[in-house]
């Protein structure tokens, strides 16, 4: 006999599905949705290309922060450099070492996959890769770079590896992709745990 716990998962298939809107860079969609027991339900979803995020330590075990405005939330608020994967078949490591470029003027010798999550999984499908970015020298910005909007206002600072976890528990530090980076990053110097490779995603 097989208890609720161990009953087969659902198969949650899309029923029908609506384009709602289509932006610049995101999408909402309006699925109807297989539901467990027979039914159906309606699950408005944001599609978006996803992301990466990198958490940039120089020898003295600073991390590189960037703070800039966010207009949904109206606020200006520090970041990881990061960026959307929004260039066709551009790998996201890549990605990640042209936004460092971009934002902070940097090159790594040494990339990590520290960890991968979800921003948002109730209505949005976004990914979020963040790398470890360690050995870092200065650099160009990429031919053709420039920059525009919020970023003519973007302001760089390094602070110490120990300090800016504590303003995540501050709640100086909130931008979801930051604060899982910085806590992944201290815990990999603490205990080193075992790494996806750097290609994983």
């Amino acid at each position: 006999m097989v208890s609720d716990q161990e009953a087969a998962p659902h198969e949650y298939r899309v029923l029908a599905s609506e384009t709602i809107y289509r932006g610049r860079v995101i999408e909402l969609r309006r699925d109807t949705v297989a539901m467990p027991g027979g039914g159906e339900g309606a699950r408005e979803v944001v599609h978006h290309p996803g992301a990466v995020a990198v958490v940039a330590l120089d020898e003295d075990e600073r991390v590189v922060l960037v703070r800039q405005y966010r207009h949904p939330v109206g606020q200006y608020l520090w970041e990881l450099p990061a960026g959307l994967r929004d260039a066709d078949g551009e790998p996201p490591l890549e990605t990640a070492k042209r936004e460092l470029a971009e934002e902070a003027r940097l090159a790594a010798r040494r990339w990590s996959l520290l960890t991968t999550t979800y921003s948002s999984p109730g209505f949005c499908d976004e990914l979020v890769l963040i790398y470890l970015a360690e050995g870092l020298a200065d650099a160009d910005h990429p031919a053709g770079f420039a920059l525009e909007d919020e970023e003519r206002d973007m302001q760089l600072a390094r602070v110490p590896l120990a300090d800016a976890v504590q303003q995540v528990f501050d709640g100086e530090i909130r931008n979801a992709a930051a604060v899982i980076g910085l806590l992944a990053a201290d815990r990999v110097r603490a205990a080193a745990p075992r790494l996806r490779p750097v290609d994983a995603t």
